[in-house]
């Protein structure tokens, strides 16, 4: 189970979760805790079976699972009042309330000839579709009021380039011109979604490749 969960990455055989190419540090039963709730998502987990399946035959204070969702929030970054993705089921248990996709494997997700440019940053597009938005589980997230959930895709095979709109509320535009249609587009167009200018780069020019997790939220 090789899942992305926002801009993390989760995988239970490894046994690690990451952030980009960072390793968050999680103790064993604390892991144990997150896959679980994973596993079991949406639905809500209780104490008690979560007692039972992480100390089956030890006897353990009831401070310890609020202890391991707290080491696991921080982890994420997330918070009890506003949670992203451990919910408290007060009263009964625990449960994952965010979108775990899982992770393409290497064959489909192929690094394209191309990049996007957005200020000082380079995000690496792949074979395929290329989903921009304001969702956090997108690879091309910004979070921006101006751009939408899932706002445009940028669809590559091979040399061929496309940008079509998803039906956003501020539109997409290529070189100013708001699309209705997929779009065609060449090394140096501007694509503008919402308020967020974005340059489509060939790999003839020089970039430094990061991933959306580096853009400032």
């Amino acid at each position: 189970m090789r899942l992305r969960i926002g801009d993390f990455t989760f995988d239970a055989a490894s046994r690690q979760l990451l952030r980009g190419t960072t390793e968050l540090h999680l103790t064993l039963k604390a892991f144990d805790l997150l896959k679980l709730l994973i596993e079991r998502r949406p639905s809500a987990v209780s104490k008690e079976e979560i007692q039972a399946q992480l100390w089956p035959t030890t006897f353990v204070s009831e401070a310890n699972l609020p202890a391991l969702v707290t080491e696991i929030r921080t982890a994420f970054g997330d918070t009890a009042r506003t949670p992203r993705f451990i919910r408290t089921v007060h009263g009964f248990g625990y449960a994952f309330c965010g979108t775990a996709l899982p992770v393409a494997s290497a064959a489909s997700a192929r690094p394209s000839h191309y990049s996007l440019a957005w200020e000082t940053t380079h995000f690496q597009l792949f074979e395929g579709d290329n989903v921009v938005g304001r969702d956090r589980d997108l690879a091309l997230s910004f979070d921006s009021t101006s751009v939408s959930r899932r706002h445009c895709v940028i669809k590559i095979a091979g040399d061929e380039v496309t940008v079509e709109d998803l039906e956003s509320k501020n539109g997409t535009f290529v070189q100013d011109e708001r699309i209705d249609a997929p779009k065609r587009l060449v090394a140096g167009d501007h694509i503008r979604v919402g308020s967020i200018v974005l340059v489509l780069v060939g790999d003839d020019v020089a970039t430094e490749t990061q991933t959306s997790s580096n853009e400032p939220r």
